[in-house]
């Protein structure tokens, strides 16, 4: 009996035979109904089969496939799903004497030989393994990099990076491969041969900036400042137009003492919308260090974060601000503020600078309406209350303060200095509402707080 031509059909028949015919056929009931012919039964036996596979019972699977087998045994379909069954019920030995019966019937077939391929990997064989990944690689040279992957588990280094080799020479660079060969000279200790392996890929593409920032960044692992720089001067002459590079070159410049060069790339990073914000953000830190150490230079910093006071950036515009507050430009600091909070209106410490400097500027008006908002959103953070207190006494409002102070005084917990401002800003509402004893009781709660009784 010959089921070839049926099996090179059999999906295609099992979604379009009409329902009324697929019907006819019970799936609960065993066949053994002798009557019908053995074409049926062993059909019977198989959607039998594939039903209980569907529903994960694979043992019920197997049964039906064995009633196959009995029926005609050369049909490489049916040990290829027996196979798969016998995997699923962690029975390996069989599953490969399966799988081994179905490819013997059939010996270009891809999946039987990834599946038993599958199963050497399983059981950790690494002799066949190796034999059936060479025959799969013919199929697609994805599996080249199974190869280079099955050298690499058993410690055959040398041999998974000559796959890899080969394959970055065919087909060119991937990010799965690098992660396996980063992989592996980790494993080694090799860091000459990563080194060796990136210097190569200069050479055949200078163009490349990739190859050069990651050598630069092995470079700097090693602590070979040395050769980081090299590589970071070559490439520079080589690309000319490369942002990143100036990521690397001003900390080389700050240590060679290079200040000239050092600012101009530290204001091309800045400046740049091809870095990313976090990188930023440790170049404005390293700016803003420096120019502590070397204050001749804040006029130049203040130049460049003006110019980039516009970034959308929110953790780079809320620290160029705090660089203006600390600088004494409140009036910049103030602005940047305000920007990052468009990005991130809950960053509180963001909300707190404006309602603070806004007091400092006598922007008592401003202050007023941005802490009543605020208040809106925050109704039990203190420091508002506080802040919305200060400018309406100065606004002479002074029943407007008193409203704010004493439900804002109930919020404040282990804070000392602020429930002495509370209460120096209570008697000065007070006193000026002509409640003497209220604001002289106040003040006197400020004195002993501030003596320590």
């Amino acid at each position: 009996m010959n089921f070839t031509n049926m099996f090179r059909g059999l999906f295609l028949g099992m979604v379009l035979i009409p329902k009324i015919a697929i019907t006819q056929v019970d799936f609960n009931k065993t066949p053994e109904d002798n009557s019908i012919d053995s074409t049926e039964k062993f059909q019977e036996y198989f959607f039998e089969a594939l039903k209980q596979k569907g529903i994960e019972n694979y043992d019920r699977a197997v049964v039906s496939l064995l009633k196959c087998v009995e029926l005609d045994d050369t049909e490489a379909a049916v040990y290829f799903e027996l196979g798969k069954s016998y995997i699923q019920l962690k029975n390996f030995g069989a599953a490969e004497n399966s799988l081994k019966l179905a490819i013997d019937k059939n010996p270009n077939n891809e999946w039987y030989l990834n599946k038993l391929y599958g199963v050497y990997e399983q059981i950790d064989d690494y002799d066949n393994a190796l034999k059936i990944i060479k025959l799969l690689i013919k199929y697609h040279p994805d599996y080249e990099e199974n190869l280079a992957n099955l050298y690499a588990k058993h410690d055959k280094s040398r041999q998974a990076l000559k796959v890899l080799d080969d394959m970055d020479n065919k087909y060119g660079y991937s990010k799965s491969r690098d992660y396996l060969r980063n992989k592996i000279y980790n494993a080694k200790g090799d860091d000459q041969g990563r080194i060796e392996n990136l210097k190569r890929r200069i050479d055949l593409n200078p163009q490349d900036e990739q190859n050069y920032l990651v050598l630069i960044y092995r470079y700097s692992e090693q602590n070979n400042k040395k050769e980081a720089f090299k590589t970071a001067q070559k490439l520079l002459k080589n690309i000319p137009s490369s942002i990143l590079v100036h990521l690397a070159l001003y900390k080389f410049y700050l240590e060679d003492n290079d200040t000239e060069k050092a600012i101009n790339s530290m204001s091309i990073v800045l400046k740049s919308v091809k870095v990313k914000p976090e990188a930023k953000n440790r170049v404005l830190n390293d700016f803003i260090k420096f120019t502590q150490d070397h204050p001749e230079y804040e006029n130049r910093l203040l130049e460049i974060t003006t110019e980039i006071s516009a970034d959308s950036s929110l953790k780079s515009t809320s620290e160029m601000a705090q660089y203006h507050l600390q600088a004494g430009n409140k009036t910049e600091a103030l602005s940047l503020f305000k920007t990052s909070l468009k990005s991130n209106p809950n960053d509180f410490k963001s909300i707190k600078n404006v309602v603070l400097i806004q007091i400092d500027l006598e922007m008592f008006v401003e202050a007023i309406e941005f802490s009543s908002k605020m208040l809106e959103r925050y109704p039990n953070q203190p420091i508002l209350y506080l802040a919305n207190g200060v400018a309406n006494n100065y606004m002479q409002l002074y029943q407007e303060a008193v409203n704010a102070l004493e439900i804002g005084i109930d919020y404040v917990v282990d804070n000392k200095m602020m429930e002495i401002d509370f209460y120096k800003q209570l008697s000065l509402s007070h006193k000026n509402l002509n409640n003497i004893r209220q604001s002289q009781s106040f003040l006197k709660k400020a004195e002993i707080l501030l003596n320590g009784q």
